[in-house]
């Protein structure tokens, strides 16, 4: 489906400059960007005043654990969805490790049903490695929907493991595409996992999946990439040794990403919140955090992701090391990064480049992450001059509490749009949640890749 759209009034932010003017969508499309503004309303267009509001390509999330199939209770395709049209995201790659994990053409194609049916973004989706579905993997080459191969090089949440030389060398030799791995060093974790077995404080989380066990893994993971000519995608980066070697060794095969929690935290914060900052790779150090910064500005590192990866209250509840590695984060971290850019940490512009231009450049999807005439009408309005506190009760996530409740955030999206139709609004004054706009299924496609 698509949509006849005009939006008036509003503060563009184009590739290279941010001017007031006027867009028009027509059959999901970008027709016209006008600046200065003046286009005429048609009759048979839905026209939105975007007076006071700056206009953003959708974001585009390229990591996400949307927890379907098996686990509900945490997030499905449909409830996920509307949380990421909820903080302005209209497109999301959603990961394998569900229950059971994702691994083959069928589970493939059972997700992008899924999505279609109950969601209300586009959609993608990562197939998982094994130690033995080269088959599999082989495939979904060129399959619609299906974004890239995920590695899990160390065990994090799930079932999926690769981590044997044989075994990464065959996927890497036999496969296309892109690889994306979760790059922890299986053999390290595994060494010193006694050295921390007793440790019930959660800086002991760090510790134990230290700078080295994400460095070995991505040194082993770019060999790889460097050795069959195979594109590579090293997924959250967390720490400043890692994002500096890759400043000298990605080259033109490798590409990577940072989480907004690895931007904004550091271990105070996670020794003042304790578990619902756990997740995998762990929040580091300050320095690690400002090495991050320097890198994503300097273009090593390409996009920003959340890895969103919800887990219940109650799981969390259980205390380290009990507690399950992971947070949500889809539908904050839009007006999280806006409010950085608000503070002097960055531009707006730099905002877009990071999480809408930048997604689609490294996974090769065509007319999307730029306001472009001829580009998708994936198209969200933002808030910059009001600033609110977020709470948990504030949240479309189905487990019902954010990482950053108690946080004053701008940037909050006013209209979200896919294809030229609003999928969520906001209304000056109302609430913090918005509404969700149209019936699941009402809006969004599986991704093409190139």
């Amino acid at each position: 489906m698509a949509g006849d759209l005009l939006i008036q009034n509003a503060t563009m932010v184009l590739p290279d400059r941010i001017v007031d003017g006027d867009l028009r969508v027509v059959s999901g499309s970008i027709q016209t960007v006008a600046a200065g503004g003046g286009l005429v309303p048609s009759s048979s267009e839905m026209v939105i005043d975007g007076t006071g509001l700056h206009l953003l390509p959708g974001a585009i999330d390229p990591q996400v654990h949307f927890r379907e199939p098996g686990q509900p209770e945490k997030e499905d395709l449909g409830s996920g969805s509307r949380a990421a049209a909820a903080g302005g995201v209209t497109a999301f790659l959603d990961m394998p490790n569900n229950k059971p994990v994702a691994t083959t053409r069928a589970s493939m194609e059972a997700k992008i049903a899924s999505a279609a049916a109950n969601g209300v973004t586009h959609h993608g989706f990562f197939i998982g490695a094994t130690p033995n579905n080269v088959a599999d993997l082989q495939s979904i080459a060129g399959m619609d929907g299906v974004c890239g191969i995920k590695i899990f090089m160390g065990s994090s949440t799930g079932d999926l493991l690769v981590h044997q030389q044989k075994h990464l060398e065959n996927i890497f030799a036999n496969t296309g595409g892109i690889i994306a791995t979760h790059a922890e060093d299986e053999d390290r974790l595994n060494a010193r996992f006694t050295d921390f077995s007793e440790r019930t404080d959660i800086a002991a989380h760090a510790e134990w999946r230290d700078v080295e066990c994400a460095m070995i893994a991505t040194q082993r993971a770019a060999a790889l990439a460097k050795d069959h000519d195979h594109r590579l995608h090293v997924l959250h980066l967390t720490s400043g040794a890692e994002a500096d070697w890759l400043a000298d060794n990605k080259g033109d095969l490798i590409t990577t990403e940072v989480c907004p929690q690895h931007l904004t935290f550091d271990q105070n914060d996670v020794e003042e919140h304790g578990v619902r900052l756990q997740m995998n790779p762990p929040i580091r150090y300050t320095e690690d955090k400002e090495t991050l910064w320097k890198r994503l500005k300097d273009g090593t590192i390409d996009c920003i992701a959340t890895d969103h990866a919800p887990h219940t209250m109650e799981a969390k509840a259980l205390g380290f090391p009990n507690s399950p590695a992971g947070m949500p984060g889809v539908e904050t971290a839009l007006p999280l990064m806006l409010t950085h850019a608000i503070g002097g940490k960055c531009s707006v512009s730099d905002v877009v480049r990071w999480m809408c231009a930048g997604p689609a450049k490294v996974y090769g999807m065509e007319n999307k992450g730029s306001l472009i005439e001829g580009y998708d009408g994936d198209l969200t309005l933002v808030d910059l001059e009001t600033r609110r506190t977020i709470t948990d009760a504030d949240v479309w996530t189905r487990v019902g509490w954010t990482p950053y409740a108690g946080m004053e955030l701008t940037g909050l999206p006013m209209w979200t749009v896919v294809d030229g139709i609003p999928v969520h609004k906001r209304t000056p004054g109302g609430s913090f949640r918005g509404e969700a706009i149209g019936a699941p299924g009402c809006a969004g496609r599986a991704l093409r890749f190139s």
